[in-house]
């Protein structure tokens, strides 16, 4: 199974609930066992820089290729990347 986790910060405040909104457009993918979309509680003691964070899991790297190669991917990202600062990405692979 890989875990596919992304951490983004919008360029303003005001705009932490249009990502929000845009990257739950992702969760109609079907490639996706399990998909959320949710708001950091930034309550860490260091370091709050990340607004939404996405959490995803797909069974293997092919379902995961599948899901970045969907037309609605390439839709989202386009309309949420001018409203994001940071991006952060993680792929892990977890036993399932």
């Amino acid at each position: 199974m890989i875990r596919h986790i992304v951490f983004f910060s919008a360029r303003r405040k005001e705009d932490v609930e249009a990502v929000q909104v845009g990257l739950r457009e992702l969760g109609k993918i079907p490639h996706s066992r399990h998909f959320e979309v949710t708001l950091n509680t930034k309550v860490d003691l260091y370091a709050n820089a990340i607004d939404v964070v996405v959490y995803a899991e797909f069974e293997d790297e092919a379902a995961l290729a599948a899901y970045k190669a969907h037309p609605l991917y390439a839709e989202t990202t386009s309309k949420v990347k001018p409203l994001r600062e940071l991006r952060y990405s993680a792929d892990v692979v977890a036993a399932a």
